[in-house]
């Protein structure tokens, strides 16, 4: 079983998935805060670099995940497709 480390931000403790293709925290960032849901990147068909992490948020704790994205368009078409479950 493989082990992710994790890492602080300003805003976050982060823990990569697996998944990620790149991972690096990317300068759009939406915080969704549902920590179960699996949510299938590659079904957004996003133009840019995108990578995704399990997350706390340092300001009142809450647990949720990361979504950063290279570009500002994918940001606005991230959070128009997005639905949680």
């Amino acid at each position: 079983m493989a082990t992710a480390k994790s890492f602080e931000t300003p805003d976050f403790k982060l823990f990569p998935s697996p998944r990620n293709v790149h991972r690096v925290v990317f300068e759009h960032q939406v915080f969704v805060p549902h920590p179960y849901m699996l949510i299938d990147m590659e079904s957004y068909y996003l133009k840019g670099r995108y990578s995704l992490f399990a997350a706390c948020r340092l300001a009142d704790g809450k647990m949720g995940q990361l979504v950063t994205l290279e570009d500002d368009a994918d940001e606005t078409k991230f959070k128009a497709k997005f639905v949680p479950d």
